[in-house]
């Protein structure tokens, strides 16, 4: 096989959750552009028709719905339309997320469940209802976007999010077991671990810790609108079919600790 076609998602169909901006509008952009027809979800729909009618410019079909990934009947919505609309579901990538900044002693009950509702919760849901269609076909990719916050603890002055940490490391550990149970039918699990990357849910941590991010950065520079999209690729096509509960972190060579 050509190493084009290795890389080409010509055909195939994926769903990106909170795909309506930021890193999941990043990752779609790169599956249209591999030629995958693109489902974008979130509690945001304008946002994700917006991009989906941006993204269809390059010859392939693009939907905004709306979700909640917390909310099981909005999930199965989505779902059996996506199935209805194109008729198999190739790729799900789980990026919907959310944090909440508070010292562990004072976070508010309720903000810990929001964060780990939406994260990981969220993450299982949606998993849970494509996978039964991926079953199904006996082939399927998921992508679980993690975070290198997931990967260790991180020094509250810059980055105070017991929360957000806790379930990123969830979702890491999920991604190796769920890779380990559906490996037999032919379904790779993976997870992108992303350092820092300037976006609406980043900007209060970057502008207060930016020096000391930089510094620990070797690259010395943040995440661009494009260095989603190959890592995405690579665990959405071909190329990537021997490679399964693994986690891929771009972020620049950063030292987070």
């Amino acid at each position: 096989m050509h190493i084009r076609d290795l890389f080409d998602l010509t055909g195939k169909t994926a769903i990106i959750t909170g795909g309506g901006r930021g890193l999941g509008e990043q990752i779609a952009e790169g599956l249209a552009e591999a030629g995958a027809n693109i489902v974008l979800c979130s509690r945001k729909q304008e946002a994700c028709i917006e991009v989906a009618n941006r993204l269809a410019t390059n010859g392939v079909k693009a939907i905004g719905l709306k979700c909640d990934v917390t909310n099981q009947e909005d999930v199965q919505k989505v779902v059996k339309e996506t199935i209805n609309e194109f008729g198999q579901i190739d790729i799900l990538v789980n990026n919907s997320g959310a944090t909440w900044g508070a010292p562990a002693v004072d976070m508010p009950i309720q903000a810990w469940e929001k964060v780990i509702d939406v994260n990981v919760t969220g993450t299982f849901l949606m998993s849970q209802e494509v996978g039964k269609h991926m079953i199904k076909q006996r082939s399927g990719k998921i992508i679980n976007i993690s975070s290198i916050a997931g990967l260790g603890g991180t020094d509250p002055e810059f980055m105070d999010t017991i929360a957000y940490n806790t379930s990123k490391g969830a979702v890491i550990t999920f991604t190796k077991d769920l890779a380990a149970k559906w490996g037999q039918y032919n379904i790779n699990v993976n997870s992108i671990a992303p350092g820092f990357f300037p976006t609406k849910m980043s900007t209060a941590i970057i502008e207060n810790g930016n020096e000391y991010f930089i510094n620990r950065t070797p690259l010395k520079r943040y995440g661009s609108n494009q260095d989603l999209k190959g890592a995405a690729v690579f665990l959405a096509t071909k190329a990537s079919d021997y490679v399964t509960g693994d986690v891929l972190v771009v972020d620049g060579g950063m030292d987070i600790m």
